[in-house]
């Protein structure tokens, strides 16, 4: 029995479609991702080749694992492919206007302490790293605001106020 195609689009999850915001370096490590799983692409088919001439493919357990990780290398390639497709390049440092955008550095302190972060797409998040998502509650509310600004963050665990010392 043979299943119907889907196209690429819808694959993935809807309203993933629009465009991927992401660094040059995580654009090139998407890339080497892609390169490595291609690569593997022919191991992987002469796997399933070899296990489907054990016998019968109903109860072949080391068949279907092949084809399950044949499976899951094909939609790992589609699913890289649809991202770099997507992609437009984050340039760091502050928009013109010197407010945060994505890309910018933001260096904030609050009463306890500073936190220095990079605005970031949502595909390169690393808040132990320093870098938060554009579309994350704290990237919201510093969008658009310049050097000098304060801006107060509710949440469920209160309200919490971040003051803008630098925009790089």
């Amino acid at each position: 029995m043979q299943f119907p195609k889907k196209r690429v689009s819808e694959i993935f999850r809807k309203g993933d479609d629009g465009p991927l915001h992401i660094t040059e370096e995580g654009l090139l490590h998407l890339r080497k991702k892609l390169a490595e799983l291609e690569r593997s692409l022919p191991h992987l088919i002469s796997e399933a080749q070899r296990t489907a001439d054990y016998g019968d493919r109903s109860e072949n357990a080391e068949y279907k694992d092949a084809k399950a990780n044949l499976r899951r290398a094909r939609g790992q390639i589609l699913n890289i492919q649809y991202k770099i497709k997507r992609a437009v390049i984050i340039h760091a440092g502050p928009s013109a206007s010197g407010t945060v955008q994505i890309g910018s550095t933001v260096v904030l302190e609050t009463e306890e302490e500073k936190k220095t972060f990079q605005i970031v797409g949502s595909h390169e998040t690393d808040p132990e790293a320093g870098r938060i998502s554009y579309q994350s509650p704290l990237g919201v509310a510093l969008m658009n605001h310049r050097q000098g600004d304060t801006i107060t963050l509710k949440s469920p665990n209160g309200s919490r106020t971040y003051h803008i010392l630098e925009v790089r």
